[in-house]
């Protein structure tokens, strides 16, 4: 597959992670959809790259069967899905105020976990009906883990779990895809520079740097786009986990 004409669909792309991959990918040529629930910034974020968007709640089936019949239509077929989408809370199994409050843990398995497998197997259904190309191919689902999901900190007990659970999810999903051309990847994203870190303090910020190996910093989101668009290009990636961390293994 090249970038250049792929079509795509991003979840969160309104913002971080998602919004780099929109980016980029227009920038390369590819016509990008941007699924989430933030309106005005997603808009705002489609009109910039030349895309659309199509507001989203990815653990609604029938919101995501909306914004895909959104995106046939404007794109004419999905080849690529990029799912971003994510929560995190920081609460401890008991804490100082009890226990782990099951709502809380429940809502982050809905949109981690649950949102992503249901964003990729609705868009897997248009793709399997896209005219293969000379290898076979038809689509590239990329979804987005943590190195949480190998190396979860106090209080990620929830995230932890959810992205454990796309990591484990990664290949079974694409030999259950592999028949009809469709390649399933993940990337397990270290410490980036997404809005939510952006707004803590620049000591704060250093320090969480000072963890990573090598390069000592905290990773760009562009980083994790370029990654993404390798992925597409790279046909013979498929049912892998690829860690984005710089070295990082937290304790």
């Amino acid at each position: 597959m090249k970038l250049s004409t792929t079509a795509a669909i991003v979840t969160g792309g309104a913002s971080g992670l998602g919004e780099a991959t929109a980016r980029h990918f227009s920038q390369n040529g590819a016509i990008v959809t941007i699924l989430d629930r933030d309106a005005e910034r997603g808009e705002k974020v489609a009109d910039e790259i030349g895309g659309y968007f199509a507001q989203t709640d990815v653990t609604d089936e029938a919101s995501v069967a909306s914004a895909i019949v959104l995106a046939m239509d404007k794109m004419g077929r999905i080849s690529a899905c990029v799912n971003c989408a994510g929560i995190a809370y920081g609460i401890k199994t008991v804490g100082r105020d009890g226990p782990h409050p099951l709502d809380a843990f429940q809502r982050t398995i809905d949109i981690n976990l649950m949102g992503t497998f249901n964003v990729s197997r609705l868009a897997a259904a248009e793709m399997a009906r896209n005219d293969p190309e000379p290898d076979g191919a038809r689509g590239v689902i990329v979804n987005t883990a943590s190195v949480a999901a190998y190396d979860g900190q106090k209080g990620q007990v929830a995230y932890a779990a959810s992205k454990g659970g796309i990591v484990g999810m990664t290949l079974p999903m694409a030999r259950d895809l592999a028949s009809t051309g469709i390649r399933v990847m993940t990337i397990a994203p270290g410490i980036f520079m997404t809005p939510m870190l952006a707004g803590l303090p620049e000591d704060v910020q250093a320090q969480l740097a000072t963890d990573v190996p090598c390069p000592a910093r905290l990773g760009d989101p562009a980083e994790y786009a370029d990654l993404v668009g390798f992925i597409v290009s790279a046909g013979y990636l498929n049912g892998e986990v690829i860690r984005l961390d710089g070295a990082l293994r937290m304790r």
